[in-house]
């Protein structure tokens, strides 16, 4: 008989996984380089739709109609899980048709994402932190075609689904403000990811676009403007989940959909034809 493990692992803590494990990476600049830009392009969609029965996001329209297009974009989403950069990869190239960068933390566990627009963010220091900071200022404030986003997760680390209270770090605030500063404005984009099974045996990824704020001032408190998005981001979310819980999941446009499983199939054919399956009906024990 196997013996049962006794021993229980935190999944999730408070401490960033720099200063956990006390690991020092250098500073890089993201890069894209083509040939690893399309692997990624290639790997992290066969990844999803590999794990995944669906993605589906909606009120796109929202982002369409509400950024400004000579600014550049910062988008934020919750990070509850590790799939989170990955739906933001194919979000940004097949939605919204933007190219991607994103700081990550431990990046030398993963170093060719620097080559296709990440770079690393070590929070063991201030200092070191506020590399990674500079650094996003600087590649959406040179951007000159607006074709570079920013995908930021501003809680800082990750969190269980429907954590709450939703508590954002400064460091959107920074680059936010600094942006605005540099070009005149930036479009600051939320998003709520839900995981979740539907009616179907793979789970799916459910995302819907909020509000943009465009933000056209740098002259504002940093932690006031950060308790307003976490207010705002709140909402968002909020109401996703309660949508999603009353079975509101029709108003999705699909990025991708596998096909039905053999036996569904059959069901389905079944079904098209006037076959009624029988249904079992309860019955008390005697």
């Amino acid at each position: 008989m196997d013996k049962q493990i006794t021993e229980k692992e935190p999944l999730y803590v408070d401490i960033p996984p720099t200063q956990l494990r006390n690991r020092n990476e250098k500073f890089r600049k993201a890069k894209w380089i083509p040939f690893w830009v399309a692997v990624a392009d290639y790997v992290f969609a066969k990844m999803l739709r590999h794990r995944f029965f669906a993605l589906r996001y909606k009120n796109k329209s929202r982002y369409d109609n509400g950024i400004n297009p000579d600014y550049p974009c910062i988008f934020y989403a919750p990070h509850c899980n590790w799939w989170d950069g990955i739906v933001c990869y194919n979000l940004s190239k097949s939605v919204f048709k933007k190219r991607i960068t994103m700081m990550i933390e431990e990046m030398n566990r993963f170093p060719l994402f620097n080559y296709a627009g990440a770079f690393p963010v070590n929070k063991k220091s201030a200092q070191s932190a506020m590399m990674a900071l500079k650094h996003s200022v600087e590649l959406l404030s040179t951007d000159k075609t607006k074709k570079i986003a920013l995908w930021i997760f501003p809680q800082g680390i990750i969190r269980p689904p429907h954590y709450r209270p939703i508590e954002f770090q400064t460091g959107i605030a920074y680059i936010a403000q600094n942006v605005a500063k540099m070009v005149g404005g930036v479009n600051l984009v939320p998003l709520s990811f839900e995981y979740c099974f539907l009616r179907e045996h793979r789970p799916e990824v459910l995302v819907d676009v909020g509000e943009p704020i465009v933000l056209t001032s740098a002259k504002f408190d940093r932690h006031e403007f950060t308790a307003e998005l976490e207010k705002k981001f709140d909402v968002l979310c909020t109401e996703h989940f309660n949508m999603i819980s009353e079975g509101q999941v029709t108003d999705y446009e699909i990025l991708f959909k596998q096909k039905l499983p053999w036996y569904r199939e059959i069901e389905k054919y079944l079904k098209s034809r006037g076959f009624k399956f029988k249904q079992n009906s309860s019955s008390s024990m005697r």
